[in-house]
């Protein structure tokens, strides 16, 4: 049977956010100041105790203060993909929230943990998605909070389910830090190798990019919107991240005349840099790994064949993601409204320390196995994630 279903208008009280003048605000603590916690304090993993804004204690009143087994819900944004953000707040916090976030601050029907988990569940975020809609930004009134139902079953039961999904949560969580902590490895490696290339403390010789090369900068492919949807996958800047091709599998598809398809055709082993974009993403570049089948370029990127006599790919591009690289396309780049650009040129004079051959290829060895590790990482973590989601899915149908 069942468990009967609760409205959370039924199972906790609703708290406004604190409301102040941004001349109130301050980024830097201050006597008689108290921290207030926004939107973006609010993630996937919990509640994060960083980029505060503090407000005189006057504007924010008792209720007002995060209290352990509350519940902060980001209730306002422009972004659909914020509103609905919710974390369960772990403990007594001395800090406030703002007017665009809201707190569900749990009675004594519900426990605490079982009703966090139901604002992580798929279900929930659906709805959220559905009643927060709006023309310029995205709104949960009190209603939409207090309307919404989820399952009630004994308070014993409550216990156990909350138990479990504490449990694989924690499991999900050591996963990611793993995960996070095998990301800083290949760079780790690199430094005690090569040095820290600005200081260049081990002396390498430097050459510019241009004498590396063997074939290349060349820019990518423009299409019109019209010719998209089927044909040959192209890459986009969406589709790398820190050096890696993150997902072959999602490229749109182009349609492309045979000639197109030779002289933009990518192969394994080439490097991609982003050439036009907003500052913070400029000169992002990546690898190609094997491809499972004829893949092009987007034109705002440029592609790059390497001599493989005097460089090993896997080496430049982490080269190529250090502070070193960055501040020379940062000195290259040309601004305009909302973006910059670095053209050919720019590319073939950056400066790149030159290690004999040898290293540069026993490092792509080691990165190697740090990327099998990373690998192996993400799938656990991925199973997990499934594993969370059936979890989430039958204990809100009672079924756990």
């Amino acid at each position: 049977m069942r468990a009967p279903l609760a409205r959370v208008g039924d199972l906790a009280e609703q708290i406004r956010g604190v409301t102040y003048a941004k001349g109130d605000a301050s980024d830097e603590p201050r006597d008689g100041y108290v921290p207030i916690l926004r939107a973006g304090n609010i993630s996937d993993e919990g509640l994060s105790l960083s980029d505060l804004v503090f407000v005189p204690a006057a504007r924010v009143s008792d209720r007002q203060f995060l209290k352990r087994n509350d519940v902060l819900v980001a209730a306002s944004s422009g972004s659909l993909d914020v509103v609905g953000k919710a974390a369960l707040v772990n403990s007594d916090v001395k800090a406030g929230f703002g007017a665009f976030c809201k707190v569900l601050r749990p009675g004594e029907r519900v426990h605490p943990a079982y009703f966090a988990h139901f604002f992580k569940t798929p279900a929930y975020r659906g709805r959220v998605s559905a009643l927060a809609a709006g023309a310029n930004i995205n709104n949960l009134r009190n209603e939409d909070l207090d309307d919404l139902t989820l399952p009630l079953p004994s308070a014993e039961e409550q216990h156990r389910i909350a138990g479990v999904l504490d449990r694989a949560e924690a499991l999900r969580a050591k996963r990611r830090a793993a995960l996070a902590q095998s990301d800083g490895l290949t760079q780790a490696i690199f430094l005690e190798m090569f040095g820290d290339p600005v200081s260049n403390p081990l002396k390498w010789p430097e050459h510019e990019m241009e004498a590396l090369i063997d074939g290349g900068p060349q820019n990518g492919l423009y299409k019109p919107a019209s010719e998209y949807g089927s044909g040959v996958p192209i890459l986009r800047i969406d589709a790398f991240y820190d050096g890696v091709v993150t997902d072959l599998h999602s490229l749109k598809r182009v349609r492309i005349t045979e000639p197109e398809l030779a002289l933009y055709a990518l192969r394994t082993g080439d490097i991609v840099v982003n050439r036009v974009n907003s500052i913070e993403y400029l000169g992002k570049s990546a690898l190609i790994p094997l491809l499972p089948e004829p893949i092009v370029f987007e034109s705002n990127m440029m592609r790059i064949s390497l001599r493989r006599d005097l460089v090993d790919s896997r080496w430049v591009i982490e080269f190529l993601q250090s502070p070193f690289i960055r501040g020379q396309l940062l000195n290259r780049a040309k601004r305009a409204v909302n973006q910059a650009s670095v053209n050919q040129q720019d590319v073939k004079s950056l400066r790149l320390l030159a290690p004999p051959l040898h290293l540069q290829r026993s490092f792509a060895a080691r990165a190697a196995a740090v990327d099998g590790l990373k690998s192996s990482h993400r799938a656990s973590l991925a199973q997990l994630d499934a594993l969370f989601a059936s979890l989430q899915h039958r204990a809100f149908r009672g079924e756990v």
